[in-house]
Formats: structure tokens, C-alpha cells, sequence
């Protein structure tokens, strides 16, 4: 009765927010003091310790540090250099795209930012180039999803931290979350040559006359922001790499211990302030308040669900009803489905993740195959108009009569697609782990 409250509870807050346009974390935060407080008996101390504070603390760090790249033009920049080199081939296009909106997603634009900007860009050389619609957006979508997903970009940090929060050990989570970054990097690529060379893709490019100006050169600033952005990526990945390759390394292993890319990326933050590579005010507007507010709130309804039982609940019932070898597909198929109309990073990971744990234990399979497989299903469906990767692209269109004309196009061509392709990638993980 409890887990069918708490249930509920989650899917009304889901509902409440896609109506309203009240952000979903709000009405989670309700639902967590008033089934905590008045049906569990819980205090409210203890609810509103539930907030994800490492969570919260680690998104916002990372996601001010890369606030600096984004307010002194370092990524656009960057983005427009990425495709003026690819001026001589312009059938390979989408995958100039891709590589573009992976490497300033990679950088720690994060998805939603990456895609803003990416969505126009790629409509507009879509109508310049001839280039099909659904090529080039689900080349910018999957580009965004995939850089985002890098262990040190925004979405990569949140799986860590999600993970982390499930009882998994941080080394373990660093290589899951590798695991998902490959896996991301590789659909996409498969989906993008079937485009680029099997169908009439080429033909059509062939047939249009456009260019590319050549960008301007980076600034001093700009140059900097990027280095400081390298050198961060290195101080965070290089000790766990390194105590992966030395296991007994007592050395390598205090070190690792003592690297946090919260704090890391509040002291390259100060670093950026004191070299006057951005104005702190806008720096500051670019950390997505909303995105972390719906994780942090969502979090804790999360975790009242956890102290009432249903995610044990959950994990029994898809460990015993569902055959083994269909389970990490299952549950690809149900992220997919939640991802139609929730967010990936507020919504589905951090209801799914807690399950895997236990389904894996109790079915001796390999917990990266089950986090790999939510996060695929889930980003497959992404691109779906009613969703965000799809809401923006929509939003890109200049159009009314644009706009009408792609909306059938994504949710009927561009959603499928990348569902089937979900699907047939973690059938095949399975059955070679």
C-alpha cells in the first residue's frame, strides 16, 4: 500500500509539472514532506535531509566552471571551427555535427545548452545543404546526449553521483560511467553511417551549392578558458585511470581518494575569476537552476520511496517476472517509454539507478550493463517532440509551418529510429558481456 502511494505520488509530480510547466522537482519536494511527514511518521529534519546535498553541490560546481566557456564564446567558437573544416566533404556533414555538439557537450556545456545552440545551426545548414531534417537533428541530439554523457561533463557527473548515492563504490562508478560515455558514442555512429551511405542522403547534398565562412580566430581568453577546461579534464581523470593500471599504489591511491571534481572545479572557478575570463554574474546565470532543482527534488521523493520499500519492490518483481537475459532490454524499454515525457538526468536515472543493485545481485549480472541500458533507453527517446532534445529542435524551427511539419517527422520517424536502435545495441550487450 505504501510503495503504491509513493508510486503514485512520483507519477502525479511528473504529470503535475508537464501541465502546469511548474517544475517537477517543486511538487516532489511537496510529496516528500507530506508522505514522510504525515504517512511515515518521519520528522521533518529527517526529510529534508533526503536533499541530495553532494549532488547538488557537484552539479552546481562543475556547471559554473564550464559558465565561463559558454558567456566568453570559447564553444561556439570551437563549434564553428569543427564545421568550416568540414567545407570539402559536405556529405559528411551529420557527422561534423555530431563530433561538433560531442566535443562542446564534452567540454561541459551540458546537453541542453549544447543543443540550444546546436538546433539553429543545424536547421539552418540543413535548409542550406539539403540535408534531411531528421539526419541533421538527431546528429546534433545524439552529439549533445553523448559529450554530456563524459565522465567529467555535466550528465556524466550526475550518473556518477546517482550511482554513488545506489551504493556503488567510486571506481566502479568511474568506469560504469566510461561504459555509458562508449556506449553513447557508438549508436550514434552506427545510426549516422547507415544515414550518410544507405540512403539518398549524399545525392542530395551533391545537388546544393552552399558555404561555410571561415571563423575568426580564438582570443587570448578564449585559449585560456580552453586550457584551464583541458587541464581540469586531466587533474579529474587521471588518478582514478592511473589507480586503475596500479591497484596497490598506496600513493595512487590517497591521491584518488582526495580528488572531488566539485572542489576542483570551485578552484579552476576562482582561477577563471582572478585571469577575467568571464563576468560572475553571468557565469553565475548559466548554472541550470531548474535541472538541479528537479534532480534534488526529485531525489528526495526518491528517497522516501527507498525508505518505504518500493524500489526493492520494483527490483523484485522485474527480477522474478522477467526472463534474465531480457532484463537489461526490459528495462532499456521501460527508461525509454518514461523518457517520452521525463527528463533522463531529473526523472529516470534517478528512479531507475537505485534498482540496479539488487536486480543485479539477485540475477548475477553485471550492474554496467543495467546502467548502460537505462541511459540508452532512455536517450533514445530523447529526440520525441515531447520531450526536451525534441522540444528544442522544434523550437529552432523559424516557422510555424516548419515547426508542423517536424513534429510528426520526430515523433514518428527520429523517436522510433532511436528506439529500435536502443533496443538492438542492448541486445547485444547482452549477450556478449
Amino acid at each position: 500500500m505504501m510503495s503504491l502511494l509513493v508510486i503514485s505520488a512520483i507519477v502525479l509530480a511528473i504529470a503535475l509539472g508537464y501541465r502546469t510547466n511548474i517544475n517537477i522537482g517543486l511538487f516532489s519536494i511537496a510529496f516528500a514532506y507530506i508522505i514522510g511527514c504525515f504517512v511515515m511518521g518521519m520528522k521533518p529534519g529527517e526529510v529534508i535531509a533526503l536533499w541530495p546535498l553532494k549532488i547538488f553541490f557537484v552539479i552546481f560546481a562543475v556547471c559554473l566552471f564550464y559558465g565561463f566557456a559558454i558567456v566568453n564564446g570559447t564553444l561556439e567558437r570551437l563549434s564553428e571551427h569543427l564545421l568550416y573544416s568540414c567545407r570539402r566533404f559536405p556529405h559528411l556533414l551529420p557527422y561534423a555535427i555530431f563530433l561538433t555538439a560531442t566535443l562542446i557537450a564534452a567540454l561541459g556545456a551540458g546537453y541542453y545548452t549544447v543543443l540550444a545552440f546546436m538546433a539553429p545551426l543545424t536547421l539552418l545548414l540543413c535548409e542550406k545543404t539539403k540535408m534531411n531534417l531528421i539526419i541533421g537533428g538527431m546528429s546534433a541530439n545524439y552529439g549533445a546526449l553523448a559529450g554530456a554523457n563524459f565522465v567529467s561533463s555535466q550528465s556524466g557527473v550526475i550518473f556518477r553521483s546517482l550511482m554513488g548515492n545506489a551504493g556503488v563504490p567510486e571506481e566502479t562508478a568511474m568506469l560504469n560511467s566510461l561504459g555509458i560515455f562508449v556506449s553513447t558514442m557508438i549508436i550514434p555512429l552506427v545510426v549516422i553511417t547507415i544515414f550518410v551511405f544507405f540512403t539518398g542522403h549524399r545525392r542530395a547534398i551533391a545537388s546544393a551549392n552552399f558555404s561555410i565562412q571561415k571563423p575568426e580566430q580564438l582570443t587570448r581568453e578564449q585559449k585560456t578558458t580552453l586550457l584551464l577546461t583541458v587541464a581540469m579534464m586531466v587533474l579529474v581523470l587521471l588518478p582514478p585511470v592511473a589507480l586503475l593500471i596500479a591497484p596497490d599504489n598506496a600513493t595512487l591511491r590517497f591521491v584518488n581518494s582526495r580528488v572531488d571534481i566539485g572542489l576542483i572545479a570551485s578552484v579552476f572557478s576562482v582561477i577563471a575569476l582572478l585571469l577575467k575570463l568571464g563576468n560572475e554574474r553571468k557565469v553565475m546565470a548559466t548554472v541550470p537552476w531548474n535541472t538541479l532543482l528537479m534532480i534534488c527534488g526529485v531525489g528526495m521523493l526518491i528517497s522516501i520511496a527507498i525508505k518505504a520499500g518500493t524500489i526493492d519492490l520494483l527490483a523484485s518483481w522485474i527480477g522474478t517476472t522477467i526472463p534474465t537475459w531480457l532484463v537489461p532490454v526490459a528495462i532499456g524499454v521501460i527508461a525509454a517509454t518514461m523518457s517520452l515525457f521525463a527528463s533522463t538526468l531529473g526523472v529516470v536515472t534517478p528512479a531507475l539507478f537505485p534498482i540496479v543493485p539488487p536486480i543485479a545481485s539477485s540475477l548475477s549480472i553485471d550492474p554496467m550493463i543495467l546502467f548502460i541500458a537505462i541511459v540508452v533507453g532512455s536517450q533514445a527517446t530523447s529526440v520525441s517532440p515531447f520531450a526536451s532534445g525534441g522540444s528544442l529542435l522544434l523550437g529552432a524551427c523559424p516557422t510555424d509551418k516548419g515547426r508542423a511539419e517536424m513534429f510528426p517527422r520526430l515523433l514518428f520517424q527520429a523517436a522510433p529510429i532511436g528506439l529500435a536502435a536502443a533496443v538492438i545495441f542492448n541486445f547485444i550487450l547482452t549477450f556478449m558481456a
